[in-house]
């Protein structure tokens, strides 16, 4: 039996330059759906500002363009994977009616040659979106957050403490974890001035060691500062100890980011603040359910060309075009609304945070590639 030929140079060289030419038209469109998309959903957003500030005669107009300017960075992040969806179908749809694949198959070119390129166009775009528009995006959506509470939120939102209780949990390294809790919370400066302070200290086996209970208190950068302190331990009398200081782990930053959104720290930052978190006793699912989910924002990216090529490459002769790509724009909306899914079971505890950012976008890449194989080898 002879051996099977090698390609000749003519075909490899044919298929080069039909993968970088599909893969620039593919570039192009997807980043004009991404934009369109964006400044769709941006729209919506700055109706829904208008509205808000409508009821608040004191607040200027302009205060809308800036929230929603510094919303849209935000929103490309999201709308990234489906934008690149929609804009796979439209490419991949517009060369298939103009027969330029359907000649490049014809001619021997399978379709995994020339989908390479748009398939790491896919990826280069959902990294440019986890390294570099992320970060902007949550120094952004920060700033938005924090002019959207000051001026539009009459209950001041998770940043503002203003008459509150607070409680707080902090792991304390070889001694096991102290809970506090504070009366009369305000933010004075780069502190918090606390009214009546309650520390619970607990062993490794949570029994409680001691108690100390305060008049007043502030935490400052790395101790609190308590005033008129009693302590109480465990089949002993109280003591009167007067005003101390108590190093901590804990501030005002570190308090008010576990309160915020995840989305308003940089991927960059997130791992450390996770670590730091974790020493503090706060919970991290969110944080780390939102930190996978930035990882994976390339794969899913990548997916979502795949999906698009899947659903649209099928022969304008065959007929049920309009149904393949209703199927294929059906198909990434059940994907995205998955992977929603997916994150509120993450974010109630339900399933590991690493499970819940990357399962959906596996499960569309095993979809994508069989779709791919039963196209191509039948």
């Amino acid at each position: 039996m002879a051996a099977a030929s090698p390609p000749s140079p003519h075909r490899v060289g044919v298929s080069v330059t039909l993968a970088l030419y599909v893969g620039r038209s593919f570039t192009w469109v997807v980043i004009a759906m991404v934009l369109a998309l964006t400044g769709l959903v941006s729209l919506f957003d700055f109706i829904d500002l208008l509205r808000r500030v409508s009821t608040k005669p004191d607040v200027p107009t302009t205060l809308v363009f800036e929230i929603a300017g510094l919303h849209i960075p935000y929103f490309m992040i999201l709308i990234m994977p489906f934008g690149i969806l929609l804009g796979g179908i439209v490419c991949f749809w517009r060369l298939t009616r103009s027969s330029e694949l359907i000649v490049a198959r014809a001619a021997g070119i399978s379709a995994w040659q020339f989908l390479t390129a748009p398939l790491a166009s896919a990826l280069l775009i959902g990294g440019l979106g986890t390294t570099a528009i992320s970060p902007l995006s949550s120094f952004m959506f920060r700033q938005a957050e924090l002019l959207d509470q000051t001026y539009l939120q009459t209950g001041g939102g998770p940043l503002t403490f203003n008459g509150t209780n607070l409680w707080l949990r902090e792991a304390e390294p070889d001694k096991g974890v102290a809970i506090i809790h504070a009366e009369n919370v305000h933010r004075e400066g780069v502190s918090l001035r606390l009214g009546t302070v309650s520390i619970f200290r607990l062993n490794d086996r949570d029994h409680l060691i001691e108690r100390l209970t305060a008049r007043s208190g502030r935490l400052n950068e790395g101790f609190w500062e308590l005033e008129g302190v009693s302590m109480v331990r465990p089949n002993h009398l109280p003591d009167q100890i007067g005003n101390t200081k108590i190093q901590t782990s804990l501030t005002l930053g570190r308090v008010e980011q576990s309160f915020a959104s995840p989305d308003t720290l940089s991927i960059w930052a997130l791992p450390r603040f996770i670590r730091l978190l974790q020493a503090s006793g706060f919970s991290t699912i969110r944080h780390r359910l939102h930190f996978q989910t930035l990882l994976a924002l390339p794969i899913l990216c990548g997916t979502m060309a795949l999906v698009s090529a899947g659903f649209s490459m099928r022969p304008t002769r065959r007929g049920g075009v309009a149904r393949m790509l209703g199927s294929g724009v059906a198909a990434g909306f059940a994907l995205f609304s998955v992977s929603k899914i997916a994150a509120q079971f993450g974010e109630s505890g339900a399933l590991p945070p690493l499970l819940a950012a990357w399962a959906p976008t596996i499960a569309g890449l095993c979809l994508a590639v069989a779709l791919l194989l039963h196209l191509e080898d039948g």
